[in-house]
């Protein structure tokens, strides 16, 4: 039995829609790329994870994520390593919370650190 063209286009076209309740930005529409590490300094299994995936939707380029140093960091905290206190503020925005702060260091080959504090709540 043969099924008519017409029908298989309907099927492909209908499979196609889709709700598009999930929308995400174009990375490079709101200004140049934004390179971050994201590390979790609060002691709570998984948080650079999902601070990875949140920034990541925002289309903020996360390069590395895992453990800081020092663990129990009250607050959340955005250091901006190179450029200015506006990119830590695009960082702030779409973390949703953290104080941002300028701490310029050109060893550094990223943009901004986000060190997640126990005030880390997604």
């Amino acid at each position: 039995m043969k099924i008519p063209a017409i029908l298989t286009v309907t099927v492909v076209v209908a499979g196609c829609g889709g709700d598009s309740s999930q929308t995400r930005p174009i990375p490079g529409d709101r200004g140049p790329a934004i390179t971050v590490e994201v590390l979790n300094a609060n002691g709570r299994a998984g948080d650079a994870r999902i601070g990875t995936r949140l920034l990541r939707r925002a289309g903020v380029d996360v390069v590395y994520f895992g453990n800081a140093g020092e663990n129990g960091l009250d607050s959340t905290r955005i250091i901006v390593r190179r450029g200015a206190e506006q990119v830590g503020e695009r960082v702030r925005a779409a973390l949703g919370q953290g104080r941002v702060e300028v701490q310029l260091d050109s060893a550094k080959l990223l943009d901004v650190s986000v060190l997640l504090g126990l005030d880390f709540h997604p």
